[in-house]
């Protein structure tokens, strides 16, 4: 799937590397409600397995690659697909700080939301943000997702809680 400069491909085998120091950088676990490190062992089963399609899994990565220079700069998640109610989660990381706020994120998102609106045929997408994550929300938003709810106190950090942001967006057509 290309938009633009950007194109969105399937994990492959010499993305092991990149995923494990992505997926062990701590400072992004907190978005991501992980706890623990991830062993290559772990992530080269989670390769391996990658071919099986979404309606076995329940989700997708995909992996954000600039198609100029082909080189991978984040991913971009469907994760919670529910077949019978036409709707899934997407989560996405620019994890090359350089890279960022230059709309890659813009563009794999709209590639993406076309991708599961045309494709998979969804009724609509949702996401929850962390309060703080103020390019995430105006990313979402921009798109054309809306906050509709609020969950208190929902995550715990060393200064305390932060409440998360729901976000959804119904299929446009």
């Amino acid at each position: 799937m290309k938009y633009r400069e950007i194109r969105l491909r399937a994990i492959e085998p010499e993305d092991l590397e990149l995923l494990y120091s992505w997926e062990n950088n701590n400072s992004w676990w907190i978005i991501s409600n992980t706890i623990a490190p991830f062993s290559r062992y772990t992530l080269k089963r989670y390769i391996r397995n990658s071919h099986k399609n979404i309606y076995e899994t329940g989700q997708l990565r995909l992996m954000i690659e600039l198609i100029k220079e082909k080189q991978t700069i984040g991913t971009i998640d469907i994760f919670d697909f529910d077949h019978f109610h036409k709707r899934a989660g997407i989560g996405i990381l620019i994890a090359v700080e350089e890279q960022r706020r230059k709309g890659y994120a813009t563009m794999a998102l709209k590639c993406l939301s076309d991708y599961c609106f045309r494709t998979l045929q969804l009724h609509q997408l949702w996401c929850n943000i962390l309060a703080n994550n103020r390019e995430s929300i105006e990313l979402f938003t921009k798109q054309g997702f809306v906050q509709i709810g609020i969950k208190k106190d929902w995550v715990k950090t060393v200064d305390g809680y932060l409440d998360e942001y729901m976000f959804q967006m119904l299929n446009p057509v």
